[in-house]
């Protein structure tokens, strides 16, 4: 038995070969979130696939948001939380526990995680180095919403530092105006920026969901590929709707913006990021 497991074993790297010589020197970028954030044993899944992706010469960067960790602190705290046309209205109480919970608890909880999974990772936030600059972003109808920030620009020098000395950026989304005020941002939306800015060879989103389904009830409806191109047809024909349809447009805006593919991928289903990156047929949904 143990013969045929190790040529089983043998096997596997071998077909995945082209994969690692595909990524080889390429960057990666995850957004991480949901269930595979919140579940320790699919939380170890996505650090070790990252390990072993750097290891094999893949430059990941772990984009990261924390909106289940921010309810409960800012619940703790008796602070409100107030829902705009579903983006959370940011007053400078809110702005606050924000960047204590993202760039503070979750950030360095997954820097450890890495680092104890014999990767070799470092913490960032959009404030450092001026990664990430932001401006005011305004409600689906021109709401005030507080400090939610829309990304101006992109200084990719911190994270290029990180990744040319080995180490794994885990970026948390905050963001900051020339005048040093703070903003919270979409992780999707950051992800799909920071990707097109390093000239991502894959933006990985990771969801709760299998990826785009022609029938939401119905798993084996998904659509594996998908042009940016026949998109606005989906969206008119209901299959692109509710919550996806933010996840999307970061995905197109991505693709526009240079990244060669992003994905939307299930982050339930266990090592989906080396699925995804090492085989041929991938997994979730793919944006070309």
């Amino acid at each position: 038995m143990e013969e045929i497991k190790n040529e089983v074993r043998a096997q596997v790297l071998v077909d995945a070969l082209p994969y690692i010589q595909k990524y080889n020197k390429k960057i990666v970028v995850v957004k991480y979130g949901g269930n595979a954030m919140t579940n320790e044993k699919l939380k170890q899944a996505v650090m070790n696939d990252i390990v072993l992706l750097s290891l094999v010469g893949v430059r990941v960067v772990l984009v990261h948001g924390g909106g289940p960790e921010i309810n409960d602190m800012l619940k703790k705290l008796n602070i409100e939380s107030k829902f705009i046309g579903g983006l959370r209205y940011t007053d400078q109480d809110t702005i606050n526990v924000v960047k204590m919970v993202l760039a503070g608890k979750v950030n360095k909880e997954l820097v450890n995680l890495l680092n104890r999974s014999r990767g070799q990772a470092i913490g960032l936030c959009g404030i450092d180095g001026g990664m990430l600059m932001a401006e005011r972003k305004s409600g689906p109808n021109g709401e005030d919403l507080g400090f939610v920030g829309d990304i101006t620009k992109v200084n990719e020098k911190p994270i290029m530092d990180a990744l040319e000395n080995g180490y794994v950026p885990v970026i948390a989304t905050v963001a900051s105006d020339e005048f040093g005020q703070s903003y919270n941002i979409n992780a999707d939306t950051a992800a799909a920026r920071i990707a097109a800015q390093l000239k991502a060879e894959n933006l990985i989103l990771m969801t709760d969901i299998a990826g785009l389904l022609r029938n939401k009830e119905d798993p084996s409806t998904l659509i594996p590929y998908v042009n940016v191109s026949e998109v606005p047809f989906l969206k008119r024909k209901g299959i692109i709707s509710g919550g996806m349809i933010p996840k999307i447009d970061c995905c197109v805006e991505a693709v526009r913006r240079g990244v060669k593919k992003t994905a939307i991928i299930d982050g339930r289903v266990p090592h989906s990021i080396l699925i995804e990156t090492l085989s041929n047929e991938g997994i979730g949904t793919q944006f070309r």
